[in-house]
């Protein structure tokens, strides 16, 4: 009997090395392959989504630079009231931004919050330049105070969103 058990071992032993020695071989190569299918598509997206991303920040710039004040009074009607002339342009603002809002899909949080800080100290300019008029102001002293408040901060917020985005594309491409 105890030759029995040692004719089973001798057969066992080596054909469950070959087998554990097989498995993991053939494990490690399945696992590499994988990594390298998992790295291969991720390059393929990434080159696929660079366009797009690069397309979303120019569009965001473009918004940006259109409703900057200085350019955003001289695009608009100002023969109007300047009660009418500041509604035209909050409803520009929003407009603008409403058309851009899916590109934070692609932008980093940072970027984004940055986009709307913009956004959000903008229509403030507007409303504040607005409070130091008469009730019977035209769009035109509305516009030409916009410009001056506009003129009297340190950087427009426009212009911050715009460099941090541009040093955002800098280190990303």
């Amino acid at each position: 009997m105890l030759d029995g058990t040692f004719e089973i071992v001798k057969i066992i032993l080596p054909a469950g090395i070959v087998f554990l020695t097989t498995y993991y071989l053939v494990k490690n190569f399945l696992d590499h392959e994988s990594r390298k299918k998992t790295l291969d598509l991720k390059l393929a997206n990434q080159t696929m989504l660079t366009p797009i991303r690069l397309q979303a920040y120019e569009r965001v710039v473009l918004f940006l630079e259109r409703i900057n004040p200085g350019s955003m009074v001289m695009r608009a009607n100002k023969n109007t009231s300047a009660a009418i002339f500041q509604g035209e342009l909050l409803k520009t603002i929003r407009n603008e931004f409403e058309h851009n809002l899916s590109q934070q899909i692609y932008m980093s949080n940072k970027a984004w919050d940055a986009v709307i800080k913009a956004k959000e100290e903008t229509i403030k300019l507007i409303n504040v330049a607005s409070t130091r008029l008469s009730p019977d102001a035209t769009g035109m002293e509305l516009a030409q105070t916009i410009i001056a408040v506009s003129s009297q901060l340190t950087e427009l917020p426009t212009k911050t969103a715009i460099d941090l985005i541009k040093k955002e594309i800098g280190k990303e491409f």
